[in-house]
């Protein structure tokens, strides 16, 4: 009986068509109770047939490893986030560095989440700073601040209590990235002190890249 189960909820993972889905969309789709589903997925967690990412997220073997990345929109499905800071300078090619965490801004409270794809750092931002970012252009479907947010971001951050991201290991920027577009991102930071904070350190960021071509 449990094996028919196990092939039975089979079926419904291979229409999801995706490597990621997760127990409410398999509920979704089968007409299962959650609790029968989530007993069918760990049995082939056992299996080594499946991985289970997170709670209520889960991810199918395939001919490649999953992103991290990719299971963004899933960790978060009630809450709007984007990948920025130093994961998202990494993704632009800024940073060469490959942060051991990903970073990820909202306008939800600071959390961490560990997961077996990753860990994910959530840091909250000013609601009417939760800006400039688009769906990324490489594989996967998430959002991504552009660089100069991205960059801004982190200047941003490193203005608060814990100092975050206000220093980097060194920074390339690409002859597109545009430092007065960072300004205007900085020009909208609602706090005064920390609209100045964060124009000075990026005042400084240009002029050891102008130095650097140079």
């Amino acid at each position: 009986m449990k094996i028919n189960k196990r092939q039975h909820i089979t079926i419904f993972i291979r229409k999801i068509g995706r490597p990621v889905f997760t127990t409410h969309e398999l509920t979704a789709l089968s007409g299962k109770s959650p609790s029968t589903v989530v007993q069918s997925l760990n049995h082939l967690v056992k299996q080594g047939l499946l991985m289970k990412i997170y709670r209520g997220v889960w991810a199918a073997p395939g001919p490649r490893a999953v992103s991290p990345f990719e299971i963004i929109p899933y960790l978060f499905p009630r809450q709007r986030v984007y990948v920025s800071f130093i994961s998202a300078l990494h993704l632009h090619g800024i940073m060469e560095q490959i942060p051991q965490v990903i970073t990820l801004a909202s306008i939800a409270h600071t959390s961490m989440f560990c997961t077996k794809a990753g860990v994910f750092s959530v840091h909250q931002m000013a609601p009417a700073f939760f800006d400039g970012f688009d769906w990324y252009k490489g594989e996967g479907n998430f959002l991504i601040a552009e660089p100069e947010k991205a960059l801004i971001d982190s200047l941003y951050l490193s203005s608060r209590k814990k100092k975050q991201f206000g220093s980097f290991p060194e920074l390339d920027f690409p002859p597109e990235f545009s430092f007065k577009k960072a300004a205007r991102w900085a020009g909208r930071i609602p706090e005064k002190n920390i609209r100045l904070y964060v124009l000075e350190k990026l005042k400084a960021i240009e002029a050891s890249a102008k130095k650097r071509r140079n």
